[in-house]
């Protein structure tokens, strides 16, 4: 994501110090108001919800890196899914409140063919592929993830995009039964995403169902969300319920709660500070030492070109 630089943001802007740092407590203490009246309780929650079996005939991709990857408890149980909890490790405790059967995603706005597809209906629009990821977070953490999925871009041209569709917004699933931390106004409900054209377009982007051969877990957003691998995690949108063909950039979560540090492109950049912490480097999860962050995650080769003659600083 390219931030403004501190010195570019007037002090207006800036999120005075005591309420970041006051952040953490409000949210551990709402958290608690709310789900004591609910009748949730993230203390003492269900059992982690279990793995839903393999994936048949997928294929391994060529778009995939050859770093070492991650491990399976380590990608099912560091998660940002506030949906599901604040903590990293609430995801994956609260997993069993996400049933996702039944389950469907509406395509509308923009197209000439609007419809609502059932979950597996969806999952067979294209073959299935194992895509090897860096993922990137905000927070400066990273991990290798063997994504299975498909290209994003074999939905659109089902659906027939009009010429008036210059973006793609997503939503999240917005039922606090199933998604407890709704009950918590960390942010405005539903979750929602978005994408310029030709970012959705680009074979890069995916749709995933799964991860190292299996049925997507709760935690990592089951079950189907956006994979954009050149730009940080939170733009990869979890449990998706609707995708909107728009002709105006689209509302995005982040960025609408905290626009001089979420832009809408978001796109992996070390040159540019976060305001309260460097991008130069990242740690990656399951190692002691810090590595240098890579421009657009790795992936500029492919993708620079999607940004020429942007002011990177400004669309950050």
């Amino acid at each position: 994501m390219l931030i403004k630089k501190p010195a570019d943001i007037k002090s207006s802007e800036i999120t005075p110090r005591e309420l970041y740092l006051n952040r953490r407590q409000f949210m551990l203490s709402t958290s608690a108001a709310a789900l004591a009246f609910t009748g949730v309780n993230f203390a003492n929650p269900p059992a982690q919800a279990q793995s839903a079996g393999k994936l048949a005939n997928v294929k391994k991709s060529n778009f995939s890196t050859s770093e070492k990857l991650n491990s399976l408890k380590e990608i099912t149980n560091y998660n940002n899914f506030y949906e599901l909890g604040t903590d990293k490790e609430d995801p994956a405790a609260n997993a069993k409140y996400l049933t996702t059967r039944p389950w469907t995603v509406a395509v509308e706005g923009e197209v000439k063919k609007a419809k609502t597809y059932d979950i597996e209906e969806l999952t067979k629009l294209a073959p299935l592929e194992e895509r090897i990821y860096r993922l990137r977070c905000v927070e400066a953490w990273s991990m290798v993830i063997p994504w299975v999925g498909f290209p994003l871009s074999a939905l659109v041209k089902l659906a027939e995009p009009t010429g008036n569709a210059k973006f793609i917004q997503f939503v999240t699933l917005h039922d606090p039964k199933r998604l407890p931390g709704q009950k918590i106004p960390t942010m405005e409900w539903p979750y929602v995403e978005g994408l310029r054209m030709d970012e959705a377009m680009h074979p890069l982007t995916i749709l995933s169902v799964g991860l190292y051969g299996e049925v997507l877990p709760a935690q990592n957003g089951a079950p189907i969300r956006l994979v954009v691998p050149w730009k940080y995690g939170f733009k990869s949108i979890k449990s998706i319920v609707k995708v909107r063909f728009v002709d105006k950039q689209p509302a995005a979560s982040w960025n609408m709660m905290q626009p001089q540090e979420y832009g809408f492109y978001s796109n992996v950049n070390p040159e540019v500070d976060h305001p309260r912490w460097t991008q130069a480097t990242e740690r990656r999860i399951g190692e002691l030492r810090r590595r240098k962050t890579l421009m657009f995650n790795g992936y500029g080769e492919q993708v620079a070109s999607l940004y020429s003659g942007m002011d990177l600083k400004k669309f950050y």
